[in-house]
């Protein structure tokens, strides 16, 4: 992946975690809720960042890390201090993914008419949260994903990827079960170079292929 990287990806989760309540009352209304479920928020979120901490050590400046040690980040109602660097933060983050995914945009724009329709089918009608329920090599050259589109933008249904003439690949040991995230698709000489982000777990396929065609199956 050129833009939609496993490391973006990574930031991204930390984007998301990175948000406040909006007001003090929203946080008393939130903990009186778990409180009354019966959930215990405080070892909930000690273990949620726990969790994160790499990423988050990682991906946020320094001045965000003695919140991250001590616990604080998302414990207690955030200080003026800490809700101010939060959203400078996630400001920046939002004009950077912004500018990433424009770059691509522009990127694919001027490939595009050299893509056969079927390979912009495969890109322009996202797989996103498509699950592979099977992988199947045929032959040498051929790979076939079986994906559960059920929770997708398009098809609904279950739908049989077949690539041909597949001269490159670079396929994770642990594909079936992985949820497609994103997807990178760039021209070659015979046809195309295609990279996908999954997730659970997350890794990366790449393969180069002469053709794809894509089965909707009842």
């Amino acid at each position: 992946m050129k833009y939609f990287t496993i490391e973006r990806y990574k930031e991204m989760q930390v984007r998301g975690y990175l948000v406040f309540p909006e007001t003090e009352m929203d946080w008393l209304n939130d903990l009186a809720w778990y409180e009354a479920e019966g959930i215990n928020i405080a070892a909930v979120s000690m273990e949620d960042l726990e969790q994160r901490k790499p990423d988050l050590l990682t991906f946020l400046p320094e001045v965000f890390h003695p919140y991250i040690h001590d616990g604080t980040l998302k414990s207690s109602y955030p200080s003026a201090e800490l809700r101010a660097i939060a959203q400078q933060w996630n400001k920046d983050y939002d004009a950077r993914t912004k500018e990433v995914g424009l770059a691509y945009r522009s990127a694919y724009s001027q490939i595009r008419a050299k893509l056969a329709e079927s390979a912009v089918q495969l890109h322009e009608k996202t797989l996103h949260d498509a699950n592979v329920k099977a992988l199947e090599r045929p032959s040498p050259d051929m790979l076939i994903l079986i994906l559960d589109c059920s929770g997708c933008y398009h098809y609904f249904t279950d739908v049989k990827i077949t690539f041909s003439g597949v001269k490159l690949h670079q396929v994770p040991d642990q594909l079936v079960g992985a949820y497609w995230l994103y997807d990178e698709i760039y021209a070659t000489e015979n046809g195309f170079e295609l990279h996908v982000l999954f997730d659970s777990p997350l890794s990366e396929l790449t393969l180069a292929a002469e053709a794809v065609s894509i089965e909707v199956l009842s």
